[in-house]
């Protein structure tokens, strides 16, 4: 009789090393390929052109000659993106960038999602690769809710469409949460809430539906809200609260002495605030601030 033997485990050891490079805050998972396919990256001393190649522990990777620094502790911060602003690290247009505005304190980070150039509001950001890619997943399904202000005085039937999930273009989109919240002169606003976050979904759905878009503002990414931080200032999310919302396994250390609180590009630092970042109550997003 023939004894049955277990097969061998034959799947390469370690990570692939763009993941390595992401997770050392280096690039983005995709921009760490490119790197890797100019021949920049170099692992044990030889040149490798393929992402397609694991690493562990105890190779030695370097970038333009330079030793890969071991992975930094996961961050995150809040950040309130102003309109005017494109989220790239490079415009060909020469526009000024989210990365552009940052504290110069900031640590390379990576912005989580897109907010287009006239939109606002709350933009996450990460010095991980591993982080940005969970929460950029189409299965992570996390909630992001918008504050809109559109031009015309919309029924709540008008908006139904979006809470059926509408065709436009030939692109599907699922199904959101609309509210209409008031109507404010010959403009109205709702509250939308979606989890899938294509290109510039909201616009193209209320355009479909014969309405223009005059004000967009993201109060809420997940657990994560706006609250009142001002445009251009930066919040970290305590390290505790991180973990906790993400189910990280990795350690996590104190970054820094005392709370972290806001920063501002250019504008001096305000004070510290008090407390940890703002987590969102359900159904209660923030209202937007009437400008002066």
């Amino acid at each position: 009789m023939t004894q049955n033997t277990p097969p061998k485990d034959t799947a390469p050891k370690g990570d692939r090393i763009a993941k390595v490079l992401a997770r050392a805050g280096l690039a983005s998972r995709r921009d760490a390929e490119k790197m890797i396919l100019a021949g920049r990256v170099k692992v044990n001393g030889q040149k490798i052109d393929s992402p397609a190649l694991n690493v562990s522990s105890t190779d030695k990777i370097t970038v333009d000659g330079q030793p890969l620094n071991a992975p930094d502790q996961p961050r995150l911060w809040l950040y309130h993106k102003a309109t005017g602003l494109v989220t790239t690290a490079r415009d060909e247009k020469g526009r000024p960038t989210v990365f552009d505005n940052l504290p110069e304190e900031m640590p390379r980070v990576m912005s989580i999602g897109r907010l287009d150039l006239n939109s606002e509001g709350l933009l996450l950001l990460t010095n991980d690769g591993g982080i940005k890619r969970q929460l950029e997943l189409p299965s992570t399904g996390w909630l992001r809710r918008y504050r809109v202000r559109l031009k015309g005085s919309p029924s709540d039937a008008d908006l139904e469409p979006m809470r059926r999930g509408m065709s436009v273009e030939g692109e599907r989109f699922q199904p959101m949460q609309v509210t209409l919240d008031r109507q404010q002169g010959a403009n109205a606003w709702v509250t939308i809430a979606l989890r899938e976050g294509k290109n510039r979904e909201i616009r193209r759905a209320l355009g479909d539906l014969g309405f223009a878009v005059n004000r967009l503002i993201r109060v809420s990414y997940g657990p994560f809200q706006l609250g009142n931080l001002k445009a251009g200032e930066v919040e970290e999310v305590r390290a505790k609260i991180l973990r906790d919302q993400l189910g990280l396994d990795r350690e996590f250390k104190p970054i820094s002495k005392g709370k972290p609180g806001p920063t501002t590009a250019p504008a001096p630092k305000p004070a510290p605030r008090r407390g940890g970042p703002r987590l969102s109550r359900p159904g209660k997003p923030s209202s937007p601030r009437k400008k002066s």
